[in-house]
């Protein structure tokens, strides 16, 4: 039996540089070696009984268990849940980022997509207001500095929308979420590409759309803060 089976693995940094084993045979071998043997298949097997090569020399069976291991290590991690960035942290002071929290692990799993509306001032003392998907955030910023507050979740103008009141810098942007649809009669809409459900933000609007509800917070953390949480059937 290989004592692969009954030891610690070792040796998971050689195994995980090669494809293949034959990979690893051919890495073993040296100029000499291949000068003086010509045949390839026979350098490797030679190799493989241990009579050439650079060093002691892993079994066909050993390198194939730690490429197993190796697989699953990494399926492993893939499937391991990510770490909230909001787990123990006291906000009870802050309902905004509050308000993040409770909805952070039902966003991260696709079971909700939410889209905040901020409007707030930027470190220039600039006015920016814009509507943002916090899936999409959450995606691709860190989130641990913004629950520090280290850090302002502010809009940017690669946000669904943005708008700097000072500069009169105006965009609008699709994300993987949701599409922007700009109807004059109706204001500014978005339509999630999941249900194909529209998200009424306009403030004027008494329904913002199936499975979405509205919640425009009261805090001190910014100018103003309204939350669009709609829920969908399937995971995202």
């Amino acid at each position: 039996m290989s004592k692969a089976k009954n030891e610690d693995i070792t040796n998971l940094d050689i195994v995980e540089k090669y494809e293949t084993y034959e990979d690893y045979l051919d890495s073993q071998l040296t100029s000499n070696d291949m000068g003086y043997l010509e045949d390839e298949e026979m350098a490797r097997q030679l190799v493989e009984l241990g009579y050439r090569g650079l060093g002691d020399t892993i079994h066909r069976e050993d390198f194939e268990i730690r490429k197993k291991l190796l697989a699953e290590r990494s399926t492993q991690k893939h499937l391991a849940p990510k770490k909230l960035a909001s787990i123990d942290k006291d906000l009870d002071a802050f309902p905004f980022l509050k308000a993040l929290a409770e909805r952070e692990e039902l966003v991260r799993s696709g079971k909700l997509t939410t889209i905040i509306f901020i409007r707030d001032f930027n470190s220039k003392g600039q006015e920016v207001s814009g509507y943002i998907d916090l899936a999409h955030r959450m995606r691709t910023e860190d989130f641990i500095p913004i629950f520090e507050q280290r850090k302002k979740l502010l809009p940017k103008p690669a946000d669904l929308s943005y708008y700097n009141w000072e500069t009169q810098l105006s965009t609008s942007n699709s994300t993987p979420h949701y599409q922007v649809i700009a109807d004059s009669a109706q204001g500014l809409l978005f339509k999630n590409k999941r249900d194909r459900k529209i998200v009424n933000v306009n403030p004027e609007s008494k329904d913002p759309g199936d499975n979405t509800t509205r919640v425009e917070l009261i805090t001190s953390e910014y100018t103003q803060v309204v939350l669009y949480d709609h829920s969908t059937r399937r995971r995202l």
